[in-house]
């Protein structure tokens, strides 16, 4: 509730600032038409770590508390990167590198003792989580090219590790990191709702991609991997089957475009308000799914509940590549 208020008043008062100086003109890639502020993300952030602060003063020391100033910094650091380039483009290659430190700073020293696959080696195993985290850092910022999609997304993920800490099903810092996030973003919503007033800009969706991987790094560091790959399957799938189709054809995958899923369904008829309600209620059924995984960790369940997640990511994607049923 801290961090929803304290983001909704920081977007009261920095939208005029930002409709001065970060404004988002409409071009042939854009999703709207009007001339619209950006960096809302700030807001989010703000607001986030403010009720963070807040909570972890509050509290009594625990252990975990200090990785979050590890995530903290290195979610600033890529929220300065991303104004930066909000405001003047940076070339890709410096972007690239700068967002890979962030996230080596977030696996070194926040997340350093988490193993998933024991049997590779450790310098091996830290690559590929770079690799990864970086691809999600990147993801986000490709997804949120529609009003109200990134809350869709990712609130639910963000509510539902809040409430797993809640029931100790993680550690409690990781759990009040998601709940400010999750806060956050509650309190930028109105100000991102079709049409909206506010958009995330890079200075958002890139720390708040840094965030939610850092989050499910820990969960999946407590043995729920299966949960941690389904949580956030539409904006992956979506993102990387995307990125794979733009490599086959040879595209310039660093340049803005609008051939994402979500993206082809506005195209194909489907109102922004119909594209968020089915991703959203798609996220809560992976919610459904990710805590059975985690209930029963069997592996032969954890593999039918991530194939199950699957299928209907799947077929939602299908979905927003076709035409719209006429009504």
């Amino acid at each position: 509730m801290a961090a929803a208020a304290s983001s909704a008043l920081l977007c009261v008062l920095l939208r005029p600032l930002l409709a001065r100086y970060a404004l988002a003109r409409p071009n042939a890639r854009s999703s709207h038409r009007v001339p619209t502020p950006q960096g809302g993300g700030i807001a989010v952030l703000g607001g986030g770590f403010l009720a963070l602060w807040l909570a972890v003063w509050l509290l009594a020391p625990m252990a975990g508390m200090a990785e979050l100033v590890f995530v903290g910094v290195a979610a600033a650091a890529l929220a300065l990167v991303g104004a930066w380039d909000d405001i003047r483009p940076l070339p890709a290659g410096l972007r690239l590198g700068l967002q890979a430190l962030c996230v080596a700073v977030v696996l070194v020293y926040a997340a350093p003792e988490i193993r998933l696959f024991p049997q590779m080696p450790l310098a091996a195993e830290r690559c590929l989580a770079l690799l990864a985290g970086l691809w999600f850092v990147n993801l986000t910022n490709f997804m949120d090219g529609l009003d109200w999609i990134t809350v869709a997304g990712f609130v639910p993920l963000a509510g539902a590790l809040a409430l797993a800490a809640g029931l100790g099903l993680i550690d409690l810092p990781t759990g009040l990191l998601a709940a400010a996030l999750c806060g956050g973003l509650l309190g930028f919503a109105p100000f991102n709702k079709p049409v909206a007033r506010l958009f995330l800009g890079d200075v958002g969706s890139l720390p708040i991609g840094l965030v939610s991987a850092y989050l499910l790094y820990r969960l999946a560091g407590t043995g729920a991997l299966a949960a941690a790959l389904i949580l956030p399957l539409y904006h992956v799938m979506d993102a990387t089957l995307t990125l794979l189709r733009r490599l086959a054809r040879r595209e310039r995958v660093w340049e803005a475009h609008r051939s994402h899923f979500y993206q082809q369904a506005t195209t194909n008829g489907y109102s922004v308000a119909s594209i968020v309600r089915q991703v959203a209620l798609l996220n809560l059924g992976l919610i459904l799914l990710a805590a059975l995984s985690i209930l029963w960790p069997a592996a032969w369940i954890q593999f039918a509940c991530l194939a199950a997640a699957i299928l209907p990511t799947a077929w939602l994607l299908r979905r927003f590549a076709r035409p719209a049923s006429a009504p």
